[in-house]
């Protein structure tokens, strides 16, 4: 294996970031024993302190097991990782069968706000849901710029999925909001259909107020659906 010395600010994060790459792109395939913190210090000219901080974030990340015998085993990532893995399967080689991760970050989306718009209308307190009203009829006003209306939208999703009572939902949607899965970089002008339709809002709204919790899953759904990129990518293997 060709030797690569990386630069010594940031040692471990830079050592566990060409690991984990290593892992997700197949280059150390699940169930082979990881380099020995030996040959990875002399490999990338690192002290064995800052292989053992980056083996134990891989750990962690739940990308190798440690056995009690010392051998450090690299795990099925697809059967093992979290969703923390996302930013990094995003930063992996390019090779890698995953699929459009932002396609699939928004099919997600999609599906966890169609659910969270059902709880919302079982759940919600009215207090909670005139608030949601109040906010989907001052959406409008937000508009055109699309820049605009997207921050109102992430605001009043916010309401919904803090109205499902669900904090699996509303952690979920952090992520998909802050940064952590590839959403929050998606071109507004992907999303266009999706934020310019406002009449959905208001009746999305209006069906969580209601207590209509069937419809407001079908709306929901629809509505965000819209900003799911149409091209197929490759499946996850």
């Amino acid at each position: 294996m060709t030797q690569r010395h990386i630069r010594r600010e940031a040692v471990s994060d830079q050592l566990f970031a060409l690991l984990r790459d290593r892992i997700l792109g197949g280059q150390a395939p699940p169930g082979t024993p990881l380099t020995a913190e030996r040959d990875l210090a002399a490999e990338f000219g690192v002290n064995r302190h800052a292989v053992r901080e980056a083996v134990k974030r891989l750990q962690q990340a739940r990308l190798v097991e440690v056995s009690h015998g010392g051998r450090t085993l690299v795990l099925d990532w697809r059967r093992t990782a979290g969703l923390d893995l996302a930013m990094g399967i995003a930063a992996a080689d390019r090779g890698l069968s995953t699929g459009d991760l932002t396609r699939d970050a928004l099919e997600m989306r999609a599906c966890v706000g169609a659910d969270a718009a059902r709880l919302c209308a079982i759940r919600c307190s009215r207090q909670a849901a005139a608030e949601i009203v109040r906010t989907a009829d001052r959406y409008a006003d937000c508009g055109p710029d699309l820049a605009d209306l997207g921050t109102a939208d992430i605001a009043w999703w916010r309401l919904i999925v803090e109205g499902s009572g669900n904090l699996a939902y509303l952690l979920a949607f952090n992520s998909l909001v802050g940064g952590t899965l590839p959403v929050a970089d998606v071109p507004d002008d992907l999303r266009t259909a999706e934020l310019l339709d406002v009449e959905a809002h208001v009746r999305l709204a209006e069906h969580i107020a209601a207590r209509e919790a069937r419809a407001a899953e079908r709306l929901a759904r629809e509505l965000l659906s819209r900003s799911v990129p149409a091209t197929a990518g490759k499946a996850v293997r």
